[in-house]
């Protein structure tokens, strides 16, 4: 046996093992999907992630002084209109898909940062890893004096959990994970499962539309006894949205991937949706899923950010909340929250709402999330 053939035979194994105990970590794990971004995201950045180092060792968002109390909320800040009488503000942030959204103690400071400066609506989902964190950042924000009933949390139903008993379980865990009373919009994260993955509704062979069925009972049922205040949906396409019709609770919001570079047959969910009441709150609207900042490179938006003397990302959100949309940013940068809700403060014109709602790009690295494909 040659020297290399001895080395490949005592390498395998080893690198076997190594991929055995990954896998074992992953699945082990209440949320793999969850744990996978989690670890996945710094390191792409660069970053040696908490699932790997620990909590509370990574930098970027400032500690928040002990003096500094509750600012006025944004000025002109706009909201839209949810079943039963709900508000639900059109700016809010974005607690997914950056290094510092899945560290503890970054994402404390970074609720009460946002909470402190004004802002009230927070986007989260128990796929991100990080209710816990969020929900002592709201604490300790209304201790300083942010009400309560002036703060939106949004969560999200992961499939893994989908069922109707899961889905009862899963919830009240994200009510003690976040510490509140309430959940004022829980929304069914993706409509179907991603590859190799299962549910407790699942794993009884039930389909993908049943299973949304389900969980969609169960959501309104918590509705109904207090414990959410509205349900909605995320990434659905139109035929996944048009499944839950009299199924029970109204559907009160759509998170889509919208900007303007979108395809054609994602106008036809947001027309339904508008026809239909259904709030829409779009995220990546900067551009596509592996550039998410498709908007700097374009020479229009450039020229229209020296018009207005704002930032491209500004102009994007400025032109998604005058399109009727939610927008949420993600940032864990005070100065940046600040700049992002500064939104409400100008207005762009018809003349450059046009400009922007005739954009496209044709780039084939553009990445869409299609859900139409989904079960």
């Amino acid at each position: 046996m040659s020297i290399k053939s001895t080395l490949l035979w005592r390498v395998v194994p080893a690198i076997t093992i190594v991929i055995a105990a990954i896998l074992g970590w992953f699945f082990s794990h209440e949320s793999p999907v969850g744990l996978f971004f989690a670890t996945v995201v710094p390191l792409s950045k660069g970053v040696l992630p908490p699932s790997i180092v620990g909590q509370g060792r990574m930098t970027g968002t400032p500690e928040v002084p002990d003096e500094l109390m509750p600012q006025p909320r944004p000025i002109n800040e706009k909201f839209l209109d949810l079943p039963r009488g709900y508000k639900m503000p059109q700016q809010g942030l974005g607690m997914c898909c950056r290094p510092t959204a899945y560290d503890d103690v970054l994402v404390y400071r970074t609720i009460l940062w946002y909470l402190l400066s004004g802002g009230r609506h927070i986007d989260g989902a128990h796929l991100y890893l990080n209710h816990k964190a969020i929900g002592k950042g709201i604490a300790e924000a209304i201790k300083r004096g942010v009400p309560r009933e002036e703060i939106f949390v949004t969560t999200k139903v992961f499939p893994t959990e989908f069922g109707y008993e899961s889905t009862l379980k899963w919830v009240v865990i994200y009510l003690q994970d976040l510490g509140l009373e309430y959940i004022d919009l829980v929304l069914l994260h993706f409509p179907s499962l991603p590859p190799l993955m299962s549910s407790p509704c699942s794993t009884e062979g039930k389909d993908a539309t049943t299973c949304r069925k389900e969980t969609w009972k169960a959501l309104s049922e918590l509705r109904e006894k207090g414990l959410i205040r509205n349900a909605g949906v995320s990434n659905f396409a139109l035929q996944h949205v048009k499944d839950l019709e009299g199924v029970g609770a109204p559907v009160a919001n759509n998170q889509i991937q919208f900007n303007p570079f979108v395809p054609a047959h994602v106008m036809e969910t947001v027309e339904y949706c508008h026809e239909n009441n259904i709030t829409i709150t779009a995220h990546s609207p900067l551009g596509g899923l592996t550039d998410k900042s498709r908007a700097f490179s374009l020479a229009q938006l450039n020229q229209m950010a020296a018009k207005y003397n704002k930032r491209v990302a500004s102009i994007m959100l400025r032109w998604a909340i005058q399109r009727g949309f939610v927008v949420i940013p993600g940032t864990g940068n005070p100065e940046h929250m600040k700049e992002n809700m500064a939104v409400y403060q100008f207005e762009l014109s018809d003349e450059d709402m046009k400009i922007i709602n005739e954009l496209k790009y044709t780039d084939p690295s553009f990445i869409h999330l299609d859900a139409r494909s989904a079960a």
